[in-house]
C-alpha cells in the first residue's frame, strides 16, 4: 500500500520537499542579510581597504614613515623612528610566518616584498647610523 495525502494521491513528502526548500531560502536570506550588516564599512573607507594586501602595504607604508623614508601623509612631516621601524618590521614578518600557506599568491608577494624591502632599508639605516 502506497502513501497518499487522501483524494488527490499525492505522496506524504511531495509537499514538504518544497516548504523545506522554501524555509531553506528564507534561512540563506537570513544569513546574507545579517553578513551585509556586519560587513558594512565605515563612512568613507572602500572596501577594498580592508584588504589583507591594504592591510599590508599600510603597516609598510608605516615603517617606511618610521624610517624616515617618507613623510607622514597627515603632518606633512618627516621623522625617523628606527624602533618602531624595527617593531613594524617584525610584526609583518611575524603575520609572514603565520598566514604562510593561507595567502593568495598575490597576497603572498605583496608581504615578502615588504618585509624584504623594509629589512634591506633599515639594515641601511642602522648602518648608516652606527658609522655616523
Amino acid at each position: 500500500m502506497s502513501e497518499s495525502t487522501g483524494e488527490n494521491k499525492e505522496p506524504i513528502g511531495a509537499n514538504k520537499k518544497v516548504d523545506e526548500e522554501w524555509k531553506k531560502q528564507v534561512e540563506r536570506d537570513k544569513e546574507r542579510e545579517t553578513a551585509k550588516q556586519t560587513q558594512q564599512q565605515p563612512r568613507g573607507v572602500p572596501p577594498e581597504a580592508t584588504s589583507f594586501t591594504a592591510f599590508i602595504t599600510g603597516l609598510a607604508m608605516q615603517a617606511m614613515m618610521a624610517l624616515g623614508e617618507m613623510a607622514d601623509p597627515k603632518t606633512g612631516l618627516q621623522r625617523e623612528n628606527v624602533g618602531e621601524a624595527r617593531y613594524l618590521i617584525d610584526t609583518l614578518s611575524m603575520l609572514q610566518e603565520k598566514t604562510k600557506g593561507n595567502l593568495t599568491e598575490q597576497e603572498a608577494a605583496a608581504i615578502e616584498e615588504a618585509v624584504y624591502s623594509l629589512r634591506m632599508t633599515y639594515v641601511r639605516k642602522v648602518s648608516g647610523q652606527a658609522k655616523g
